[in-house]
């Protein structure tokens, strides 16, 4: 196992540099000028302009501009933006809201998700199934942007039970609201993948043979049953955290959350390669660890994967 945690950790290293690589290079290519982008419709005095692109390398080759980049971030360095606001504090106040936010609607996910998926397989043919499988598809139906402006409406709005935007109330009165609405069409996955799940071990030869040697129902579901089930779900909840912490910009745009899904748009606005390269390599830091994590969980959930 700690070979292959440490093999998993340095198969990491050139995916994280293929991916700030690929990335830079994007930014670089965007078209128009980054100082202009940050001046909007006023005309940047050609003196001032000088000055800021010898400043931040703007007039270097790309592959020069990533060189200098490469070297100050591995001393912890990931530069400042055109404004002069360091990469590191921008990360530093944004980051604890997109994570309070994704952390919010895993647990939302996983935990409807799965009691959802096991009830329904449990009573397949029945109201709870028929249940299951329409909310999930209409889940699945309802863009995010129309889910949350809805849900604003009705518990914000007509019943003020929750906040309707921003983060005063704190964790996790305001995050409920935008972690459900960010959870809803994952949630709806994980349901149809538990439901198919169960529905698979059910019908195994070791479950029968559990039921037959006289175990109750729970043991045999939550022993037997439900440990093997998970390991596909597990894999999907691995995945799905990466995508969570990405896919929030729309989720954070309509609750009005101060995450880096905001920001990362703004950057991409103002061609801000640091701010850009930096956000999305601690998108990717996230979905690599999240990833090790669960083929960790693997040899818990089944004793018969090992690593070799």
């Amino acid at each position: 196992m700690g070979r292959y945690l440490i093999r998993r950790l340095l198969q990491a290293i050139p995916v994280l540099l293929g991916v700030t690589i690929i990335m830079h290079y994007l930014v670089f290519q965007l078209p128009g000028d980054p100082l202009q982008a940050l001046a909007g419709d006023k005309r940047v005095d050609p003196t001032v302009a000088a000055v800021l692109r010898e400043r931040y390398h703007l007039n270097d080759p790309w592959i020069v501009q990533y060189w200098n980049y490469l070297s100050n971030a591995l001393t912890g360095d990931f530069g400042s933006t055109y404004t002069g606001r360091e990469v590191a504090d921008i990360i530093a106040n944004r980051f604890p809201v997109t994570l309070k936010l994704a952390l919010t609607a895993f647990g939302i996910e996983a935990a409807i998700g799965i009691v959802a998926g096991v009830f329904s397989a449990l009573r397949k043919g029945g109201f709870v199934d028929n249940l299951t499988l329409v909310s999930t598809l209409f889940l699945i139906s309802l863009p995010t942007f129309v889910s949350g402006s809805v849900l604003q409406l009705l518990f914000g709005v007509e019943w003020p039970v929750l906040p309707i935007a921003g983060t005063d109330d704190g964790w996790p009165v305001a995050y409920i609201m935008p972690g459900f609405v960010l959870a809803s069409i994952s949630m709806a996955y994980i349901s149809r993948l538990t439901r198919t799940s169960m529905m698979e071990v059910m019908k195994a030869d070791y479950v029968r043979t559990a039921i037959a040697k006289g175990l109750t129902r729970r043991r045999v579901i939550g022993r037997h049953a439900l440990r093997n089930a998970l390991i596909p779900i597990v894999t999907f909840l691995g995945v799905d955290l990466g995508f969570l912490m990405g896919g929030a910009i729309i989720t954070e745009a309509v609750f009005n959350l101060p995450g880096i899904g905001g920001q990362l748009a703004e950057s991409l606005h103002l061609r801000e390669q640091p701010v850009v390269v930096g956000l999305i390599t601690l998108l990717v830091l996230i979905f690599l660890a999240a990833n090790i994590i669960v083929d960790m969980l693997y040899a818990v959930l089944d004793p018969r994967i090992r690593y070799e």
